[in-house]
């Protein structure tokens, strides 16, 4: 039995690609592709059998876009894994994919073999980490909690105030501190948590509900 695949893409020829490279992995198949969100959520409005284990799904779209349509399956089909397929690899955009209810994001110049280790890692474990996000992070996605770590008071709430989409600077306005203070919490949450970057740094407080999207 093969997992089930939808491709929501607006470029026609990128979706077939990539719905021939899908349908090249043992464990998984493309059931259809669709343009845009409104789209995919005609077709599921259609018959369930219309629903997938899986929605790949680019970012910019007409009609509805990667991120309502993101929100719209999480509201309303939980059992639905969301990976983003995009171009994009601005810091803000991840953020708003993984806001809106994304398990994994990856760029769409990923190798077929990375692709193929995403699908399966989002049906064994219903998300996809990165390089950004680290075995402290997989041990706290499984439900391993926080791994005793403790944080100050101004360190969650600029975890928090990280997760939304204010700059570092209006972060500083918003807790009334330097620039250079917030800059020494994040470079310290960076050092705590093992991450990288701050898109690391917002998976751990979605994952660890320090922050509820």
């Amino acid at each position: 039995m093969k997992y089930s695949v939808v491709v929501v893409d607006d470029h026609t020829l990128l979706s077939q690609a990539i719905e021939g490279m899908v349908n090249t992995f043992d464990k998984f198949k493309v059931l259809y592709t669709c343009k845009n969100g409104k789209e995919l959520a005609d077709k599921f409005s259609a018959t369930p059998k219309n629903i997938p284990d899986i929605v790949l799904v680019d970012v910019n779209m007409p009609v509805m876009n990667g991120i309502e349509t993101t929100e719209l399956i999480v509201e309303k089909y939980s059992n639905v894994h969301v990976m983003a397929l995009s171009v994009e690899d601005a810091d803000g955009t991840i953020l708003k994919m993984l806001k809106a209810g994304a398990a994994g994001y990856l760029l769409k110049d990923t190798k077929k073999e990375i692709l193929e280790t995403a699908l399966l890692e989002m049906m064994d474990n219903g998300f996809y980490h990165t390089k950004d996000v680290t075995n402290l992070l997989i041990d706290s996605v499984s439900g391993r909690g926080n791994n005793g770590h403790k944080f100050k008071d101004n360190e969650l709430t600029f975890m928090k105030l990280a997760c939304t989409e204010l700059t570092y600077k209006e972060i500083a306005d918003k807790m009334f501190l330097s620039p250079k203070t917030i800059d020494g919490y994040r470079d310290c949450l960076f050092t705590k948590l093992n991450v990288r970057n701050r898109v690391g740094l917002v998976m751990y407080a979605v994952r660890n509900k320090i922050y509820t999207p």
